[in-house]
């Protein structure tokens, strides 16, 4: 099958290194071009748990308006850019393509309802932390156990083929995945667990382990957790918190030394974070139906804060 990977930063390209590696027929679309000329002209260097090794034979664009059509096409932009990068993506979605969703956060299948039926529609998520440490070069820093979860909005003939397949090249590949009947619970683990550390993060301008390590960060982690657990139950989307409890030592030995997306977006980078799909969808969620949420709003207010300050931030340019 031919996969398209919209969008192939440190993410999209660390979840195509592994289908690649996989047998899978990757095209890449990415507007850094210097990463993209690299992995055309030399290959993708991959970089996981010590181990380093050249993938080849990837096809390469700027914007998918270039591609034929796609068997199965994989969104990896940020989930607020969704809305723009469509139209073009578009072009390269047939009758039959199913289009899936691994992007961070909740509500990204409702934005892809727009465009595409919900018989050709996937959503899930990657438990892997993500570097691009130069053009041409990822690094992938998966948690042990599933590392790779997705499921059908509602499962069709093209949904059940394509997942199937995914699956079986994410293993082949090296990545622990799961095509499952049910996603929202692994989902909603993944960006209740993702609004914790990575707003916490950016907030305090820290590598994970800093804040797990810290009384006061630890705490305001918890609460993060439990306050969103208390919206995926209300939602009727279970009880994932012995998911999120037992999984903290897990996370502390896997992702501790990681800088989260987040950080790198508010803190490196000065660019627009995902907190809308993390933290500020949890609070939505929860103002909508009466479960408080305070931990999750303050963050959410403070990153919008920042993201909307960035050239008035205090340094040498601002005194």
């Amino acid at each position: 099958m031919k996969i398209a990977m919209i969008g192939s930063g440190a993410a999209g390209s660390v979840f195509a290194a592994y289908l690649r590696r996989g047998g899978a027929d990757m095209y890449l679309v990415d507007k850094y071009k210097a990463h993209m000329d690299k992995i055309a002209s030399d290959g993708l260097t991959f970089r996981c748990k010590g181990e380093e090794c050249v993938l080849t034979g990837f096809h390469t664009s700027p914007t998918a308006t270039e591609l034929p059509v796609m068997d199965i096409v994989i969104l990896m932009v940020k989930a607020t850019q969704t809305d723009g990068v469509m139209p073009e993506v578009m072009h390269c979605v047939g009758d039959h393509t199913v289009v899936v969703s691994l992007q961070n956060g909740i509500g990204n299948d409702e934005i892809l309802m727009k465009y595409v039926p919900r018989t050709r529609i996937m959503y899930g998520a990657g438990v892997i932390g993500t570097e691009l440490a130069g053009p041409g070069c990822c690094v992938s820093k998966p948690e042990d156990g599933i590392q790779m979860f997705f499921g059908a909005v509602e499962k069709s003939p093209e949904t059940d083929e394509a997942g199937k397949y995914l699956e079986e090249c994410f293993e082949r590949g090296g990545c622990h995945a799961s095509f499952e009947d049910d996603v929202r619970v692994l989902l909603w683990k993944k960006a209740v667990t993702n609004s914790g550390y990575n707003a916490v993060c950016a907030v305090t301008r820290m590598r994970l382990h800093f804040a797990m390590d810290n009384e006061w960060g630890m705490k305001v982690l918890m609460n993060v957790w439990k306050e969103g657990c208390a919206v995926a139950k209300a939602l009727g989307v279970g009880d994932i918190w012995p998911l999120i409890e037992g999984d903290i030592a897990n996370l502390r030995a896997n992702l501790g030394d990681y800088y989260p997306s987040m950080a790198q977006d508010a803190v490196l980078h000065h660019r627009q974070t995902e907190i809308e799909v993390l933290n500020g969808a949890i609070a939505m969620y929860g103002e909508r139906l009466g479960i408080p949420t305070p931990y999750n709003s303050v963050l959410a207010d403070l990153i919008r804060c920042i993201q909307a300050n960035y050239d008035n931030q205090y340094g040498e340019a601002n005194g």
